[in-house]
């Protein structure tokens, strides 16, 4: 596993057995790069090799769960958690200044005299 991340295919987002583009969001880069990596090194010697590892990797390695998948679209965008964190601020910011404008006001004070009677 690579920065907790694991190696699936994804063969809904696949051409053949799904296995670049499991590559792809594994190693976060461009499926459309990674399928060029592979038909290139066809043409330039390493055919064999390519085809070979491309077919074992489509039966060694696991389909990724629907659940997962649904799981990370789901998790919300970093712009949206940086809004919905800004909103909260904002109303925890107006929250402290009406406890503040509270705190310092005469009504407060007379009460707090009061309280210490």
């Amino acid at each position: 596993m690579m920065n907790g991340r694991k190696l699936w295919r994804l063969p809904e987002k696949g051409k053949v057995r799904g296995v670049c583009a499991g590559l792809a969001e594994y190693f976060d880069i461009p499926v459309l790069l990674l399928r060029v990596i592979v038909v290139l090194s066809l043409f330039f010697g390493l055919f064999a090799i390519t085809i070979t590892l491309y077919f074992v990797l489509g039966f060694v390695l696991d389909e990724k769960p629907q659940a997962v998948s649904e799981q990370e679209a789901s998790s919300p965008a970093p712009g949206q958690l940086l809004d919905e964190l800004a909103r909260d601020m904002q109303r925890d910011e107006q929250r402290i200044r009406e406890m503040e404008r509270y705190v310092t006001s005469e009504t407060f004070g007379v009460r707090s005299r009061f309280r210490q009677l």
